[in-house]
């Protein structure tokens, strides 16, 4: 659990990154035989990029970093509960395990939502847990959201 917890904690670092430069604070990173081999937090304002959400990013570099597209034995460790686009690459990449943080009722896919992971279309599920440095997760966003509502 101790490794998990520091992974998270990476990814929550990533988050807190992604806050600091104005874009909504997701963290990710991606572990591959007990190593971070790719990390990102949200850029969807940076690139221009709807698609560019931690998730997506840190599988894009994984991929292109070990040359395949399929991410066989890795472990994605995310701060927020991932919406369908991300939880449908996470399925088409293989990821063995799924860890996120905080759930998103309104725009998760995996516990709540479509629950992508359980449709009969699904082609592969990775394991799932969730709760993994919920509070801080949870935390970060709400202050983010907080200050921006103070902003308008």
């Amino acid at each position: 659990m101790a490794n998990s917890e520091s992974f998270m904690a990476a990814a929550l670092a990533e988050a807190t990154e992604a806050a600091r430069i104005g874009e909504v604070p997701v963290g990710a990173v991606l572990v591959l035989d007990g190593k971070i081999i790719a990390r990102s937090g949200n850029r969807t304002r940076l690139a221009n990029d709807v698609t560019a959400h931690a998730e997506i990013a840190v599988i894009r570099n994984a991929s292109q970093s070990l040359g395949q597209e399929r991410l066989l034995g890795a472990d994605l460790y995310v701060t927020l509960e991932p919406c369908t686009m991300c939880a449908a690459a996470i399925s088409f990449a293989r990821i063995r395990r799924l860890y996120y943080g905080a759930e998103d009722p309104k725009g998760g896919a995996v516990d709540n939502g479509v629950r992508f992971f359980a449709q009969p279309t699904c082609h592969h599920a990775p394991e799932v847990y969730s709760g993994l440095g919920e509070t801080a997760a949870a935390s970060l966003l709400t202050t983010f959201f907080r200050s921006k509502r103070q902003d308008d």
